[in-house]
C-alpha cells in the first residue's frame, strides 16, 4: 500500500526563521511560502536529494498546529507523509483494518495539489501519518 516517503513535516514557530536556517546555514533549496487555509497552515518545502521536508507554521489562531506548538514551543516533528497510488482504496483498506482517518474521511487537496488524508496518531505508534495520492 505505502509508496515512498513524500515528506517529513516539521512544525515551527516562525516559518521565515526556519526557512532561512535551512537555506542559509545548511545550503538547502527552500520553496516560497504557501498558505493552505483548508489545513490551517503556511508551508515551505525544503528540497532534498531523496525526499522533501515540509516546514509548517499555524495560519491563524484556530489552526490545529497552534495546539501542537503550545505543547512544543520550539517546534518539532509533526507528521510523516507517504505516497499511495489510490487514496480512496488505501482509506477503505485502513478503515476496514480499524485505523482511524481524521476529519470527515474525505480527502482534501494538499500542498502539491493532490488528494491527502491524515491518520490518527494513536493508531500508528504516536505518529501522525499523512497519505498523498500520486
Amino acid at each position: 500500500m505505502l509508496g515512498r516517503v513524500n515528506h517529513i513535516a516539521i512544525a515551527v514557530p516562525d516559518l521565515g526563521v526556519a526557512a532561512a536556517t535551512y537555506r542559509d546555514v545548511l545550503g538547502a533549496r527552500v520553496s516560497q511560502p504557501q498558505a493552505l487555509p483548508d489545513h490551517g497552515v503556511t508551508v515551505v518545502f525544503v528540497e532534498l536529494p531523496n525526499t522533501k521536508m515540509e516546514l509548517l507554521e499555524p495560519l491563524g489562531e484556530a489552526s490545529p498546529l497552534a495546539a501542537f506548538l503550545a505543547k512544543n514551543p520550539s517546534g518539532g516533528m509533526h507528521h510523516l507523509c507517504f505516497e499511495v497510488d489510490d487514496i480512496l482504496a488505501a482509506r477503505d483498506d485502513l478503515t476496514a483494518s480499524g485505523a482511524r482517518v481524521l476529519g470527515d474521511g474525505e480527502p482534501k487537496t494538499g500542498a502539491h495539489g493532490k488528494p491527502v488524508l491524515f491518520l490518527h496518531p494513536k493508531d500508528f505508534s504516536g505518529t501522525l501519518i499523512e497519505l498523498e495520492q500520486v
